[in-house]
């Protein structure tokens, strides 16, 4: 993992020795489990250590410095909410996915990594999000998603709490995007605070969205499971 620790320090993150060990037994376990289950078509070593390992960790410095409790929503393998509970052991992480045998690998890595206040929940946003337990309490929520800005926030926003930030990754072309959600962001109480470009080796350059959370998404958001999908909350 030497070649994730020289990659990340030019986004001025240093990995120690142990932090590295769990990313190198996270790469090992990601794939063995994917000759079983299908977690994700990227297993070359060198891929998975700019793809999801670099990738993910590049939305630390988007983190508020207070930030305590995150939510990954549509996870998957555990990007990039693992990444960055390596990253950062303090941070109390969620992870939401909606396929069952993914959450059933990130209950052995979770075990596996020994990390703490750390879980997996099996569930769609559009549930979860009505849970009391879980809207309006995280101070960030994450999504790599390839949704639709616009569907994106209506899984996400409603988990975060006032005062908090949602951090979309997304890929090069994005002003169309932000541009055919500002009805979404006003209905669900969002604003966008920063866009911030991110370039990982040999790959056309990212961006996050960072995007506050300003007032409180109304109690008829997020619609029910499938609706903000097929009825996106476009201009």
């Amino acid at each position: 993992m030497q070649t994730l620790a020289d990659y990340a320090r030019a986004f001025e993150i240093a990995l120690s020795d142990s932090q590295l060990a769990a990313f190198e037994t996270y790469s090992r376990e990601l794939v063995a489990w994917n000759a079983r289950v299908n977690l994700t078509a990227i297993v070359e070593r060198d891929q998975v250590i700019i793809k999801h390992f670099l990738d993910s960790l590049s939305v630390a410095n988007a983190l508020p410095r207070d930030a305590t409790a995150l939510i990954d929503v549509g996870t998957g393998a555990g990007f990039p909410g693992i990444p960055l509970k390596i990253l950062l052991p303090d941070l109390r992480v969620t992870l939401l996915e909606a396929v069952g045998k993914k959450v059933a690998f990130l209950d052995h890595l979770i075990a596996t990594l020994h990390l703490r206040d750390t879980v997996a929940i099996h569930a769609r946003a559009e549930d979860l999000a009505r849970d009391p337990a879980h809207r309006e309490k995280y101070a960030v929520v994450v999504a790599r998603a390839v949704a639709e800005l616009t569907v994106l926030l209506e899984y996400a926003l409603p988990f975060a709490r006032v005062g908090g930030v949602f951090i979309a990754q997304k890929g090069i072309a994005v002003e169309d995007e932000i541009r055919h959600a500002t009805r979404a962001l006003k209905i669900l109480g969002g604003r966008v605070r920063a866009i911030a470009p991110v370039q990982l080796p040999g790959l056309e350059p990212r961006h996050l969205i960072v995007i506050e959370k300003i007032a409180r998404t109304p109690a008829t958001f997020p619609r029910r499971a499938g609706l903000p999908a097929r009825q996106p909350l476009t201009n």
